[in-house]
């Protein structure tokens, strides 16, 4: 019987493709991502559904919208009950398999996942629930323009004591697969951190640019009208507390370029483990990112919104002796991430679901046929007082919240989004066949409530669980120390033997 395919997921935080050679990038340097997406298929329009770190993670898992199941915010629980890819293909036999960041809340810490090798970055708990009771507040825990204005080097961050552990608990997971007798095939998800802000990087990275040669963003603030929306996100992000300079956003848009070199080099360093160990030609590579980063454009940082910076992310799919390298100019989004999963650890022939989702594969696009084109997009997070929607579909991309107006772009005439056609009269039947789209999809009001519901009880549920003895959710990797390098317990040939790859005839001592 053919053995199922390995699956190695390699997850970058706020990676914006726009900062990708593979995605028209003509300054950052990252060899490895270009290799991958010479032998790859390139999705050239994909996206986030949610425009922040865990809802969008929670689509990328679970193959639903944010809105089905609770996934509203950065202090949003994913509820035990949700399935995600781990379930399913755990069921289909594979190891299941997380080294990094995915930013899960509550006290299930595992979400399908057999083992888990790292901590998380992020807290487990739900301090960080928004309040859209409050819009004038500024949560002080929250995004402000340090990242940008302190920009450069460092000799060390958090992020980068994460990542170094993320990668080096991969590869020698990747060893252990290969040595071990378990014949099931593995799903490995590689998550970290990196280029996300705030924009410092070493040395060493700093210094494979010539500042110079940084590009600076093409569209500035004054060359577009402030939308309500973004004037929100200028607020809770502090945005207009400090003047940038251009030195400054060259500063962060240069370390940015250093960090995603850095997350390059990471990436080469576990695929050299995996050819090395020789389970490269049986394992599909997948590279992708949560969401985007302004990087200035617009005079917005960060993400949080539906414009291309921040809600487009870079997704390669890479097994050439499987996939016939190519383009696919179809839009597709993190919530096809499951679905797709599924139909690679069946050959494409997935089994019924036990229950309905909201992505679709892309299986018939990795393999010549026709596939959808379209994406649904919900951001309930920081900035906002009312969902914010989106519909991406051919041409066009369509952005609705009850609580401001319309945004409608012409995407293959406009890709760089500065006209809003959503008040001209030559599109106003465009505008109407969207808005009657989103009175079909979503019962707004019964969300909004449903939204404001939850952070009351999160707020409150998170200041009870700071008084008196307190219980961390996050996770806690264990290792077994009885099981590792020399034992007493196991002969010393038999365990010489166990740790060797590839493995040798004969004794040693």
């Amino acid at each position: 019987m053919k053995k199922q395919p390995n699956i190695l997921i390699l997850m970058a935080d706020q990676l914006t493709p726009g900062a990708l050679a593979a995605y028209g990038n003509r300054v950052c340097k990252t060899p490895n991502i270009d290799r991958l997406a010479a032998q790859g298929v390139v999705f050239e329009s994909a996206y986030t559904n949610s425009p922040l770190c865990a809802p969008s993670r929670y689509v990328f898992m679970s193959g639903k919208l944010p809105s089905r199941i609770g996934g509203y915010d950065n202090a949003s629980e994913l509820p035990s009950e949700v399935l995600t890819f781990g379930h399913y293909l755990r069921h289909a036999g594979y190891q299941t398999i997380l080294s990094g960041k995915m930013h899960f809340c509550g006290a299930d810490q595992m979400h399908g996942f057999e083992e888990r090798l790292t901590t998380d970055i992020y807290p487990a708990d739900f301090g960080w629930t928004p309040d859209w009771s409050q819009p004038e507040v500024r949560p002080s825990w929250y995004h402000n323009m340090s990242s940008v204005t302190d920009a450069g080097v460092c000799v060390r961050t958090n992020q980068l004591d994460f990542d170094e552990e993320v990668v080096f608990a991969a590869k020698q997971k990747l060893y252990d697969l290969a040595r071990q007798g378990d014949d099931r095939p593995f799903c490995m998800v590689v998550s970290m951190t990196h280029p996300h802000d705030p924009y410092a990087i070493p040395q060493e990275y700093w210094d494979r640019y010539n500042h110079a040669d940084i590009d600076m963003p093409k569209v500035s603030a004054a060359d577009v009208a402030a939308d309500p929306h973004s004037l929100r996100l200028r607020h809770v992000s502090d945005m207009d507390s400090t003047p940038i300079t251009d030195e400054q956003i060259r500063n962060a848009r240069h370390a940015y370029y250093g960090a995603v070199s850095f997350v390059d080099d990471q990436i080469g360093e576990i695929l050299t483990a995996l050819e090395k160990t020789g389970q490269a030609d049986n394992t599909i590579i997948m590279l992708l990112a949560d969401h985007g980063d302004m990087l200035g454009e617009r005079g917005l940082w960060y993400k949080m919104n539906f414009f291309e910076g921040a809600t487009r992310v870079p997704l390669i799919v890479s097994a050439p002796a499987k996939f016939t390298p190519g383009r696919i100019k179809a839009s597709v989004s993190l919530a096809d991430v499951l679905p797709t999963l599924v139909d690679m650890s069946h050959d494409g022939q997935s089994p019924a679901y036990p229950e309905e989702i909201d992505g679709r594969s892309l299986w018939p696009h990795l393999t010549g046929a026709p596939g959808h084109d379209e994406v649904i997009g919900e951001y309930m997070g920081e900035g906002t007082i009312a969902p914010l929607l989106m519909i991406r579909r051919g041409q066009w991309k369509f952005v609705f919240s009850p609580t401001d107006p319309d945004m409608l772009f012409d995407l293959d005439k406009d890709p760089l989004e500065k006209t809003n056609l959503a008040k001209d009269p030559a599109f106003a039947d465009t505008v109407q066949a969207f808005r009657a789209e989103i009175d079909r999809r979503w019962q707004l009001s019964a969300l909004t409530q449903s939204v404001l519901a939850s952070q009351k009880r999160r707020q409150f549920h998170y200041e009870a669980q700071t008084m008196g003895k307190r219980k961390a959710w996050d996770f806690q990797p264990f290792q077994d120390a009885s099981q590792k390098y020399m034992r007493n317990h196991i002969e010393l040939d038999t365990l010489e033997a166990m740790a060797r790859f590839p493995k040798v005839h004969g004794h040693g001592g």
